[in-house]
């Protein structure tokens, strides 16, 4: 291995992005030298939507220096810097044209194969005649289809690693989806693992740059309220549920070799259950924080069919991408039992779908019923924490009040943060933003280890596998609805009660 890739990240790279402080106060690695990040896949949709405006975020934020650091896109699009930088600046509406000029400045871009040494020989080059020091940085960026990562990969190793006679480091960020069942993501591994060790690779699932996932440590860890309440004693069920308002939209191709469990339960919503599920670790390290979430993916059991609901939209296979007689679902609400002392008998109902009538995501964990009932209030609803990761981030505690008034009547309302109220002047950033410069410090804590990867693939490959040999078949339902109605049903029978005639209000500072 060369000799300025490798080791452990030193402790000054170590600094966990969960920290209370805000992000715009935590000070840049004292590691000095020039950073060069390479786009791979520069000209793709993720790499213009997502990358670039992060990395221009951190720009106007201070965290990237123009003099410190240089950006490169790597496509096979035969265009110039010039031509890369105006599709870019597309993406970058509503900034002020000095920063976006400066910053565009700093981008260069070459064009070459992914598969070829030429065009990676050119970058190194490119790279190498614009570094200004020996403590050279460098970060690789896969905006690519994980089908190309391994000869990428090899590209890198061979052609543009951080010279060995130089200081500092090279990493690697790879995109989901790592891999479509056990096989295939170890398969994956192992060809990773042979060029690059664990130290260097960045497995990237931006649900855990989120602020509201940031902050499931915090609330869980440093509040007393929630310590003795957070276990089967307490606690009679957990949903995680992400929805969208909107359809595959031209993708349905792509979509269909995946399918919804793979594409958001598998990694975001299983990342979130593990934040929520976890134990305490013993410190903030990010080995020790990972070390947890394994720990608690080992302890789910087996999925079993009858808690599982599948859906599939109908118009879905009007796509003339999709094969007609395709099974491959849109929709899906899976059970996870965790087999250990905190968690035993509590279902984790973990929900996803495309063309619903919302679109959000949200945790919501429900309290047992109060007993001895005086109020005879049971059937308003339960004491419920829900905390709203996307739209309008927020976090409310429904509970049991009474109704103002001369009569002894109750009713459910809640105890509610949200952010865009109590945090008016903050801005919150973006997921992309917070993970890249949490691999330019050599902080892991939010990224995917590969013994959590292949734990995560345990759980549901078994499953996955009976949904493409076809054991199990995706309900039909209607685009702006709910799902299948089943999944309510199934959600029911997991002891989940909703509370009628409530809807929660956002917080608003009109008056």
């Amino acid at each position: 291995m060369s000799g300025g890739s490798g080791g452990s990240s030193p402790p000054s790279e170590r600094i966990s992005s969960s920290s209370l402080s805000d992000l715009k106060d935590l000070e840049i690695s004292s590691e000095s030298g020039c950073l060069s990040i390479v786009v791979l896949g520069a000209s793709g949709d993720l790499a213009k939507k997502k990358t670039f405006p992060a990395l221009f975020n951190l720009f106007q934020q201070g965290f990237l220096q123009a003099g410190e650091v240089h950006i490169f896109g790597y496509a096979r699009s035969n265009i110039s810097d010039d031509g890369l930088r105006e599709r870019i600046r597309g993406y970058l509406k509503g900034a002020s044209e000095e920063p976006l000029s400066e910053f565009l400045q700093l981008i260069k871009y070459v064009s070459g194969s992914y598969d070829s040494g030429e065009g990676f020989e050119l970058l190194n080059k490119t790279i190498s005649e614009n570094e200004t020091s020996k403590d050279s940085r460098r970060l690789f960026y896969l905006a690519l289809p994980p089908s190309v990562y391994p000869s990428v990969c090899k590209m890198i190793r061979s052609y543009c690693m951080t010279p060995s006679s130089h200081g500092g480091w090279t990493r690697v960020i790879v995109e989901k989806p790592f891999g479509k069942d056990l096989d295939s993501a170890e398969e994956l591994s192992t060809q990773l693992g042979e060029l690059f060790n664990e130290e260097q690779l960045y497995r990237i699932d931006h649900y855990l740059g989120k602020e509201l996932v940031q902050n499931l440590l915090v609330l869980r860890f440093a509040n007393r309220l929630f310590l003795p309440l957070w276990n089967r004693d307490n606690i009679d069920n957990v949903q995680i549920v992400f929805r969208e308002d909107f359809g595959t939209d031209g993708r349905g191709g792509y979509f269909d070799q995946y399918g919804i469990i793979r594409d958001i339960i598998q990694n975001h919503l299983l990342q979130v259950f593990c934040l929520v599920a976890m134990e305490k670790p013993v410190s903030l390290s990010p080995e020790h924080i990972r070390d947890e979430k394994v720990k608690v993916l080992q302890s789910v059991t087996s999925i079993k069919h009858d808690e599982v609901v599948l859906g599939q939209y109908d118009g879905y296979k009007d796509d003339p991408t999709v094969p007609n007689e395709s099974n491959t679902p849109t929709f899906a609400s899976v059970v996870l039992r965790v087999h250990n002392e905190r968690w035993e008998g509590v279902p984790f109902i973990l929900k996803a779908g495309k063309a619903l009538g919302s679109k959000k995501a949200e945790i919501r964990v429900q309290f047992k019923d109060a007993p001895g009932d005086i109020f005879k209030c049971k059937k308003q609803g339960r004491n419920e924490f829900v905390i709203r990761l996307q739209p309008l981030e927020s976090m409310y505690m429904k509970l049991t009040v009474k109704k103002p008034g001369l009569e002894m009547a109750t009713e459910q309302s809640e105890l509610d943060l949200s952010y865009g109220q109590r945090y008016q002047d903050t801005k919150i950033p973006e997921a992309y933003e917070r993970l890249i410069l949490d691999t330019i410090r050599g902080d892991q804590q939010h990224f995917v280890r590969r013994d959590e990867l292949k734990a995560a693939w345990e759980i549901f490959t078994p499953l996955l596998h009976d949904i493409d040999a076809g054991k199990l078949k995706a309900l039909p339902y209607e685009p702006g609805s709910r799902g299948p109605p089943e999944a309510d049903e199934l959600s029911k029978r997991m002891g989940y009660m909703q509370t009628l005639g409530y809807v929660w209000v956002p917080p608003t500072l009109a008056k």
